[in-house]
């Protein structure tokens, strides 16, 4: 058992840690819903800040669905007290369809259909964790952020041809462990 001691030597490495994994696809996550970069970076200390302290008295056994867990709980707080302070600001016309148009999305989604998402989104980040941190990262900004190859790159200070080897070798290993299965 590790004494108090030995958890304060610890913790500055697996906060060091943490922050390599998920900073930037936490930054990515919060810039393309916000558009706001200071405020990205808020969200994305305080998700950082949770998910340590989580780990401090809880063994987590998918990370990186708790942490986008986390974020997500954190952009809904944020939106909702955002949207108390200031209820009578203006909307803009495109981002009043765009909201109607995701309502009607929605409507359209069963629990069923839900469950299932999750699922196999579960099972492609499990199968992920099999990849190397950084291959794992760039895929999941390209694939699921929707983020482009020239914006991982600057974001992660890489060549764009990186990016394409990257995104290249996730997309043949999730195809290999698919068994050419079609998601």
């Amino acid at each position: 058992m590790m004494q108090a001691g030995e958890k304060l030597a610890v913790a500055p490495t697996i906060a060091r840690d943490l922050d390599a994994r998920f900073r930037a696809p936490l930054m990515a996550f919060f810039l393309q819903r916000l558009r706001d970069h200071a405020l990205a970076q808020d969200l994305t200390q305080e998700t950082l800040l949770r998910l340590f302290v989580a780990r401090q008295t809880t063994a987590i056994e998918n990370l990186e669905s708790y942490v986008f867990k986390i974020a997500i709980n954190l952009l809904r707080d944020h939106k909702s007290a955002q949207s108390r302070r200031a209820p009578y600001l203006f909307v803009p016309i495109e981002e009043a369809v765009a909201c109607e148009h995701e309502q009607q999305l929605v409507e359209y989604l069963s629990p069923e259909r839900v469950l299932l998402s999750k699922d196999t989104l579960a099972d492609v980040l499990r199968t992920l964790e099999e990849l190397g941190p950084r291959t794992r990262d760039i895929f999941v900004l390209f694939r699921l952020e929707r983020m482009k190859q020239k914006e991982i790159a600057e974001l992660l200070g890489i060549g764009r041809s990186t990016v394409e080897k990257h995104v290249m070798k996730a997309m043949l290993f999730l195809a290999a462990r698919n068994g050419g299965r079609n998601s």
